[in-house]
């Protein structure tokens, strides 16, 4: 699988072991609860139901990354994570990283990719709306921190 990014400057790729280090320190870094660990990391990057896909500006600029959950015999994706360096924001990877999610789901057979998403978390629900996600539901206290979500969906055919 070869995902297109978005922007030139961007290139999305499958994460290898050797990111685990990257993974973890920006999963740290960008999230204060509901955090994957490096074990979980580890068991997804050998796991054929999940993808772990990284952005960078070469090899070595490590951006961001993105988490897909597959289930065998469903037509439906879950993005499970999306994560972008700080400085990164705003610049194009989280929209080539959804965009590497779905192109990877389609190739797996799924019509529909859902995600979560906090209720306060106003620039990703923004990124989600202009790729064409839709709220589809409510999830109060859905998050370890007790804060509330929104699911999302975007139909991918």
């Amino acid at each position: 699988m070869r995902p297109t990014p978005s922007t030139a400057s961007v290139r999305v790729r499958r994460a290898e072991t050797s990111d685990l280090d990257d993974l973890v320190t920006l999963e740290d870094r960008t999230f204060d609860s509901d955090r994957m660990t490096r074990d979980q990391y580890r068991r997804h990057l050998d796991s054929d139901t999940a993808l772990v896909l990284v952005a960078s500006a070469n090899h070595r600029r490590f951006l961001g990354t993105a988490v897909v959950f597959f289930r065998k015999g469903s037509s439906v994706a879950r993005l499970y994570s999306l994560a972008s360096q700080p400085e990164s924001r705003g610049k194009g990877v989280g929209t080539a990283l959804v965009e590497a999610t779905e192109a990877a789901a389609r190739l797996r057979r799924c019509r529909r990719l859902r995600l979560e998403v906090r209720t306060d978390n106003l620039s990703a629900i923004k990124l989600y709306e202009r790729l064409g996600y839709r709220c589809i539901g409510s999830l109060p206290g859905y998050y370890q921190d007790g804060a509330d979500g929104w699911r999302y969906e975007k139909q991918l055919d």
